[in-house]
């Protein structure tokens, strides 16, 4: 373990609910924000079980967790990528906004989900892969022309995580509202010339092909939830539709026991079979 000021910071396997009690016990925390996923998406297309494994699995255990030591909120950390997911990154991380809706009401822990974009600058962001490509000469890639993307910085995503942690009262989904999505391919063009120089004579702009499970664009709610203003102009609050609590959160049981080696395309099968379809009331 390492102090930094006020921080602790420890390294732990947030699969192993052993090891994530320990750690509940020694520190005994009053509130949990849970951002520990992977986010890459063509990743998680060729690694589904590493998928359910942390996003899911790891989820419900810092989930159930937070119940066990009476935790007095518990944020989940979302993306617009859950909403009407077409990879089993968004999938997984619908599954975990999902179980945590499950379990509200069940003892005192009052469990919030934020949903929100990307964040510039952040891990896997498309900016520092910009700047890389372009200190090597080029050429920047875009996976396709008229892709967008919701973006934010990690200052104000940071900062209204904690609002909508305040306000939360528990059931909450906050969506914050980050404006208009934009194009990457503007966002190249800005960069490159930002830089000084000019395309395509010193930097070109090359189109890739969109990765697997990548969709144009993103949304930020379905057509299963209603959007409602809140006392805050920057956070909304997504209503969902009711849906059998006890039947998704068997599902998701029965998933998390899943042996995680199994074959990939099970295990794509099972989410989109079992839980992500789901039938609302």
């Amino acid at each position: 373990m390492l102090g930094i000021k006020n921080f602790i910071l420890i390294v732990a396997d947030i699969r192993d609910m052993h090891r994530m009690s320990q750690i509940f016990d020694n520190y005994k925390p009053k509130i949990v924000f849970h951002a520990a996923a992977y986010k890459h998406v063509p990743l998680m297309e060729s690694n589904p079980n590493e998928a359910v494994g942390v996003n899911i699995l790891g989820a419900k255990n810092i989930a159930d967790l937070s119940i066990t030591h009476n935790i007095k909120k518990c944020i989940l950390i979302s993306t617009d990528k859950a909403v009407n997911p077409t990879n089993v990154m968004g999938a997984t991380k619908l599954i975990a906004e999902l179980y945590v809706k499950c379990l509200n009401g069940r003892g005192n822990t009052k469990f919030i989900t934020t949903r929100f974009g990307n964040v510039l600058g952040s891990n896997g962001s498309v900016i520092p892969l910009f700047k890389k490509q372009l200190i090597s000469g080029g050429p920047i890639t875009v996976t396709h022309k008229n892709i967008t993307r919701y973006f934010m910085t990690i200052s104000t995503a940071s900062q209204l995580v904690l609002q909508a942690s305040t306000m939360g009262n528990g059931d909450e989904i906050f969506v914050f509202n980050m404006g208009k999505p934009i194009k990457i391919y503007d966002i190249a063009l800005h960069i490159i010339r930002l830089s000084g120089l000019k395309f395509p004579d010193d930097i070109d702009i090359k189109i890739i092909g969109l990765r697997s499970g990548e969709k144009i664009s993103e949304e930020l709610y379905s057509e299963n939830e209603i959007i409602k203003s809140t006392s805050h102009d920057k956070i909304l609050m997504i209503e969902t539709k009711p849906f059998k609590k006890e039947i998704i959160e068997a599902k998701i049981n029965m998933l998390c026991k899943k042996n995680f080696k199994s074959q990939k395309l099970e295990i794509v099968a099972i989410m989109k079979k079992y839980i992500t379809r789901i039938c609302f009331e």
